[in-house]
């Protein structure tokens, strides 16, 4: 089964939530991943080149994305979490979030609406919304932007699986958007590297442009290509030492540890950027 849309993404994704739910050692509980994916989501991961074996850099963004989410309500002060296409994500339902945390879905009405049925009868442990809109719209995205803004303080936002999919003039016009709203302090997000890219192109890239979701945003300058809009990186968690530290490696981890060891810095860093998430903050020139 094809991708027939970019919302089958989050499907895709879902399951590899289930998955890790289901382990004895699991270090996220999602009990909602099975029903929101769905035998579509099952489908999809079954066709996909390397469908399963490719779950572990799912499994360790959406820990460490746990990890920052969790710090910046705690320990920050973040009053606001602004999602933006949150697919199926049911963080507002499975964290252990406090009452007047303030938590905002974006996504397309057909995704909004289809995780609102699933969800039907569960209570969310925050105050809870979510918003219906086209994000490629630069007046629908402007219009959730502001609205989410309106009474927070200290806002995070979160891409998580989003921007690889956008050209890097959308993301670039994405990050200014977001800069010129004093509300949004943070935004978290995962960023892949060129070369991966091209791996992600040679396994997937021909399944997920069926459903227009083709692979675009790999910048060579990693995080710096947020400098020029506004934004600095407060913390870079490269996915292989995070998946090293989760014991959520794969079988080959030993021998790119063992290459890495033989290159000079330069190339370590390289290999420390070849993918991650990253926590950006706002550059008010301080």
């Amino acid at each position: 089964m094809n991708i027939e849309h970019v919302s089958d993404t989050a499907r895709w994704v879902a399951v590899y939530r289930a998955m890790e739910t289901e382990r004895p050692d699991a270090h996220f509980r999602d009990p909602f991943a099975r029903r929101l994916a769905g035998e579509r989501g099952e489908a999809i991961v079954q066709a996909m080149r390397r469908g399963q074996r490719m779950a572990w850099p799912m499994v360790v963004r959406t820990t460490v994305f746990d990890e920052i989410i969790l710090d910046c309500v705690r320990n920050r002060g973040a009053d606001l979490v602004l999602n933006l296409a949150a697919g199926l994500d049911a963080r507002p339902w499975r964290l252990d979030l406090p009452p007047s945390l303030r938590w905002v879905d974006v996504d397309l009405p057909g995704m909004v609406q289809y995780k609102a049925g699933v969800m039907a009868g569960e209570r969310a442990g925050c105050r809870y919304e979510a918003i219906a809109a086209d994000l490629a719209d630069p007046a629908q995205r402007d219009d959730v932007l502001s609205r989410a803004a309106e009474g927070a303080r200290r806002g995070l936002v979160v891409t998580e699986g989003l921007l690889v999919y956008l050209r890097p003039d959308d993301v670039g016009a994405l990050a200014a958007a977001l800069a010129a709203r004093p509300a949004f302090r943070w935004w978290l997000t995962d960023l892949a590297s060129p070369r991966l890219m091209k791996m992600m192109q040679r396994w997937w890239g021909k399944s997920v442009a069926k459903g227009s979701a083709s692979f675009h945003f790999a910048p060579a300058e990693s995080s710096g290509f947020f400098a020029p809009y506004g934004w600095r990186e407060a913390a870079w968690r490269p996915t292989i030492e995070d998946a090293e530290r989760l014991h959520r490696t794969p079988g080959a981890m030993w021998l790119w540890k063992l290459i890495g060891r033989m290159q000079p810095q330069r190339k370590q860093e390289e290999m420390r950027r070849f993918a991650g998430n990253v926590l950006l903050e706002r550059d008010d020139g301080v």
